[in-house]
């Protein structure tokens, strides 16, 4: 038989139900609980933060007109035209863009995304592509990014700059896992660029590492370069010819009205490249930088 005193009062419930609540509200607080990672709406390019898992807007783009890279028209076609199969809604690889540094790897990707968007621009049925970069050292988080954005009503391109694995690095098992091969898969509103340096990505020390110290050297060595294998679409880019050095230069040069003979432009230009030990795009664009800064100009 129970006592009436052994019965709390229904006001002590009531009180201890509200501090549950009050419990449960601050753990969610402090846990960083959000309904929205990100308005999608407010920006067209995006940076992942990993630690946060959130999305921070970019208000402006650093990048160039896609008129002014010069010298690699075939890798401008292919992937504007994926760039535009896939945010038709239609089939598109994954691509790679390697080769040599300076060429226009990245330039070309963003380019590509603000020209895709400009050519829809006046279709009220087109959704604007979205950029959304993430740092190479922030790839593990690539399945929480994949989660953020699956099943949104935009289309993502994923943007991973200057991509590559050394040493004991095992993240790129996450990238593999993420392009091809996992249970979800990739989202079918996702695409994933990436440059690198590298064909296959990881480092020439980290596949011979394998070769000196697998039990089966063959296995262990296609495991990791499979990873490269999982970008349908590979583009190369080359050290560029004279001609297409100055090509970029001269392009540069009228682009921003620098008023200045061809041939001392030329010339100035090719004394520049051969202080830098390189010809190449970015060797031009930091050339002209020069140029326009010594004849009073702004170049924005």
């Amino acid at each position: 038989m129970t006592r009436e005193s052994d019965t709390p009062p229904m006001h002590e419930d009531r009180a201890s139900a509200k501090a549950l609540e009050r419990i449960a509200a601050a753990l969610e607080r402090r846990a960083g609980v959000q309904e929205e990672p990100c308005d999608f709406s407010a920006a067209s390019a995006f940076v992942f933060a990993a630690r946060t898992a959130t999305l921070v807007a970019v208000p402006r783009v650093n990048r160039v007109d896609i008129a002014l890279l010069r010298g690699i028209d075939q890798a401008r076609d292919i992937l504007l035209a994926n760039t535009e199969r896939f945010a038709q809604g239609f089939a598109a690889n994954n691509a790679l863009l390697w080769g040599a540094r300076g060429m226009g790897k990245s330039a070309l990707i963003k380019a590509a995304h603000a020209t895709i968007n400009l050519r829809h621009a006046g279709s009220p049925a087109f959704k604007p592509l979205k950029l959304i970069e993430i740092h190479r050292e922030d790839i593990e988080g690539l399945p929480a990014l994949m989660a953020l954005l699956r099943g949104k009503p935009w289309r993502f391109l994923i943007f991973c700059d200057d991509l590559s694995f050394d040493g004991a690095d095992t993240s790129y098992k996450s990238l593999k896992a993420v392009l091809e091969g996992g249970l979800e898969g990739r989202p079918p509103n996702v695409l994933f660029y990436a440059t690198s340096n590298r064909r296959h990505i990881l480092s020439r020390d980290m596949i011979e590492n394998e070769r000196g110290t697998a039990i089966n050297p063959d296995d262990a060595v296609q495991e990791k370069i499979s990873l490269s294998d999982r970008f349908g679409l590979w583009l190369g880019f080359h050290s560029c010819s004279q001609d297409d050095y100055l090509a970029m230069v001269f392009g540069y040069a009228e682009h921003f009205g620098l008023a200045l003979a061809h041939e001392k432009i030329a010339h100035e230009a090719l004394e520049w490249s051969v202080t830098r030990g390189a010809r190449s795009g970015r060797t031009a664009w930091q050339f002209v930088q020069d140029l326009a800064g010594r004849l009073g100009k702004a170049v924005e």
